[in-house]
């Protein structure tokens, strides 16, 4: 909208590139950061350069098998005062052991910091985080990260390189698995939710530990979904997409960043002072440890930006890396680098005091071994609660994606079904891809599931085809089964260890043994309930499963109860409520698909071969963001901006109304999204602003209510500011971004500027 183009400059807090100023600091706590610092600036000046660099070291424990290491150095160098964190040594008695060096024997008893890829569960396993957002259900988010935290820190870890909050909109890429799916708003939610589990009430607790958004940014837009590419991101695509869940995080107090592996227009992050000290320190306001990824320093000798180890160090160094994971080019390289005048003294010293202060934080200077002991451990892991909260968030995260003539649920009194298909049976499957300590051997497969749910039905189990390969010779096993069983449970995806890093992906299709598995057991069981259950981290393009068969279910990678949820589900114990946090194509050819595309100049007609679309086949998703059925209906109406004109500056009321239609008890996710109908920069059709898991019963009414404010309706102009801007809105509200119900409101008076003009990429 280009009327009113006078500016009124104000930093807005809530904005994803607003340079707002922090709230006032109480007189306690600004007495107690001064104490901190005090603290950590009497301990940094102890210690000697290799000492520094030491703070600044992550070894890795010996045995870890995911990428070049350095090699362990074990209670030599932790007495010397040479490494200042572990990654992957676990235990309370193996944790204790070298902390006890640490303190005891080195020359200034810092205590170390142990660390784990603790990413959706520790001993008892969570949904996978893209199930997680499945749920629409940010509480339950961190409730999981609140118990994975407990369990790690009584293992002795204080340390999680968790949440994964990039934006993912090529299914391709194996690590959507890691994430929240494709949206920013739904994405910000979960990321301040996971920190907020994670790090608890204060860092100081022994239950909390300290959390790291990674990885830092726009990594899900990896060229071709291939792990490791770069990434080419126009600038307002960056801020406007793919910041907002690292602004969140930093919002909720994440301890930790860690950059991207790939290049960002060029530019590894872990070379990137822009990205890191001009945006995320800058910009962003983040305040705590910088760490590298695994090897990741080293890894811009191959980027092309270092020709040397050395040169390595001093590009991360000057960017804002403070811990070198792994790869031991700090330890090798940066003391000499500042010996020489190369690498400024200041910048070491902030890097340790930035670590030291997370030290301190988490209480390690008061109480170095943070509680955990081995009888701790065995009272808080895998405890009968925990499992169940497991069980509780696996169902939540459950999508219902296809019900015809009321499959679902499967009737208690079938004397007999048949369950097909290799992850029926598979225990790695159901607790996923970075299952940290999680025990295939602990977890309820489904097919043990089925069985425990419903003792008086006979469960028969059938392999049929693995989810990967090319074997058919189990099939004609598999369609006799069906054919005989008065019901058949069908279970297609991919296996666990297919998704995750470095598990990108040519074709999201089903492999032709799995498709002709599916075919043939469709064709045996005609006449008879028959549900596709889909085990999968990413969305999968099945339009022959979901135009031919009754029902399916998405139940990804549930976890630990991943059997005993999904056999609620089946069963009718528990009424799916879950919705795609992804759009679902119908074919690999569809992606990048994503609902808040931006129109051109001939937006999609059915009728019309000239306008943006594919001449071989549909341009529609498969099954659209937000979608999700339920065992009830629903209905959602009444959508009522609370007025129809405002300034840039003001808040809007938004009512609607949802009620339950069915005969059963059910949840329902409402969702709100808005659009810009005309603005100086190109909007997406709309955008996700709000949403609310409500359950209701049957016959039962219920408003809901959002509150927008400017950052709501916000978006980087020509000029990189953040700006809203006069003009017509129109809302939308229903069950999916496919929503229909509309409202309108206007915006008058000037342009609002929440910030201004961004670091220019460098």
């Amino acid at each position: 909208m280009r009327n009113g183009i006078s500016l009124v400059a104000i930093a807005f807090a809530a904005g994803c590139g607003a340079t707002a100023p922090a709230p006032s600091p109480s007189p306690v706590s600004s007495a107690r950061g001064a104490r901190a610092d005090r603290f950590v600036d009497s301990v940094l000046a102890l210690l000697s350069l290799d000492e520094k660099v030491g703070q600044l070291t992550m070894a890795p424990a010996e045995g870890m098998q995911t990428g070049p290491r350095m090699p362990n150095g074990g209670a030599a160098q932790v007495r010397a005062g040479l490494i200042g964190s572990f990654i992957g040594v676990t235990g309370a008695a193996e944790t204790h052991a070298l902390q006890r060096v640490a303190v005891e024997e080195s020359p200034h008893h810092i205590p170390l910091l142990f660390s784990f890829d603790v990413i959706h569960g520790y001993r008892t396993i969570f949904p996978v985080p893209i199930a997680e957002a499945a749920s629409f259900d940010p509480a339950l988010a961190e409730r999981s990260a609140r118990i994975a935290a407990r369990e790690a820190t009584a293992d002795g870890i204080a340390w999680t390189f968790a949440p994964m909050v990039d934006i993912a909109r090529d299914p391709r890429w194996g690590r959507i698995v890691e994430g929240a799916g494709e949206d920013p708003y739904l994405g910000a939610a979960m990321a301040a939710a996971r920190v907020r589990g994670f790090q608890g009430e204060k860092l100081s607790d022994p239950e909390s530990m300290l959390a790291t958004a990674k990885h830092f940014a726009g990594y899900g837009a990896s060229e071709g979904g291939r792990d490791y590419a770069k990434a080419e991101l126009s600038e307002r695509t960056l801020w406007d997409v793919y910041l907002p869940p690292y602004r969140a995080a930093v919002g909720a107090g994440a301890g930790a960043v860690m950059p991207s592996f790939s290049a960002v227009a060029g530019s590894p992050p872990h070379a990137s002072a822009w990205l890191l000290r001009d945006v995320l320190h800058g910009r962003l306001g983040f305040r705590g440890v910088i760490v590298s990824d695994w090897a990741a320093i080293e890894e811009l000798i191959p980027h092309g930006v270092a020709a040397t180890r050395g040169e390595a160090a001093r590009l991360a160094m000057r960017a804002g890396v403070d811990v070198d994971m792994a790869d031991g080019v700090y330890p090798d390289s940066l003391a000499p680098l500042v010996r020489n005048g190369t690498i400024a003294p200041a910048l070491v010293d902030d890097a340790v005091r930035r670590v030291l202060r997370a030290k301190y934080d988490l209480g390690l200077f008061a109480d170095p071994y943070r509680a955990a002991t081995p009888e701790r451990a065995a009272r808080v892991i895998l405890s009968d609660a925990n499992r169940a909260a497991a069980r509780a968030a696996g169902r939540e995260s459950i999508v219902l994606l296809k019900n015809d003539a009321h499959t679902l649920p499967l009737s208690r009194s079938l004397r007999s079904i048949a369950v097909i298909g290799a992850l029926a049976g598979d225990g790695r499957g159901a607790i996923g891809s970075w299952a940290a300590r999680g025990r295939p051997e602990e977890a309820v497969t489904l097919l043990e599931g089925l069985r425990r749910a419903n003792s008086g039905t006979d469960v028969r189990f059938a392999k049929g085809a693995r989810p990967e390969g090319s074997d058919t010779s189990e099939i004609a096993n598999a369609v006799k089964l069906a054919s005989d069983a008065q019901a058949v449970v069908l279970v297609l995806g991919e296996d666990a260890e297919r998704t995750g890093e470095a598990e990108s992906r040519q074709r999201l299709e089903l492999p032709a043994a799995q498709l002709a598995l599916a075919q043939r057991v469709t064709r045996a069981a005609r006449g008879k309930p028959l549900v596709v259950v889909l085990m999968n981290g990413r969305p999968l393009a099945i339009p022959w499963v979901a135009d031919s068969v009754p029902a399916i279910v998405e139940a990804w990678y549930l976890g630990t109860e991943h059997g005993d949820a999904v056999a609620d589900v089946l069963f009718g114990a528990y009424d799916p409520g879950g919705k795609m946090p992804v759009t679902v194509p119908r074919a690999t050819g569809e992606v990048p698909l994503y609902y808040a595309h931006t129109n051109t100049g001939r937006p999609f007609k059915a009728e019309d071969k000239y306008t943006s679309r594919y001449n071989d086949g549909p341009s529609t998703p498969l099954f659209p963001f937000g979608f999700g059925l339920s065992y009830t209906t629903f209905s959602v109406s009444d959508l009522r901006p609370s007025r129809d004109r405002l300034r840039a500056g003001d808040s809007l009321g938004v009512t609607v109304s949802v009620a339950n239609t069915g005969d059963r008890d059910g949840d329902e996710v409402v969702q709100l999204y808005v659009r810009d109908d005309v603005a100086s920069v190109a909007q997406p059709v709309r955008r996700l602003v709000g949403f609310r898991r409500v359950s209701l019963h049957p016959g039962e009414r219920q408003p809901v209510s959002f509150t927008l404010g400017p950052e709501d309706l916000a978006f980087h102009d020509l000029h990189m500011r953040r700006v809203v801007e006069p003009g017509t809105f129109t809302l939308y509200a229903g069950s999916s971004s496919d929503a229909t119900l509309a409202a309108h409101f206007t915006v008058v008076g000037d342009t609002l500027v929440l910030a201004p003009a961004t670091p220019r990429m460098q």
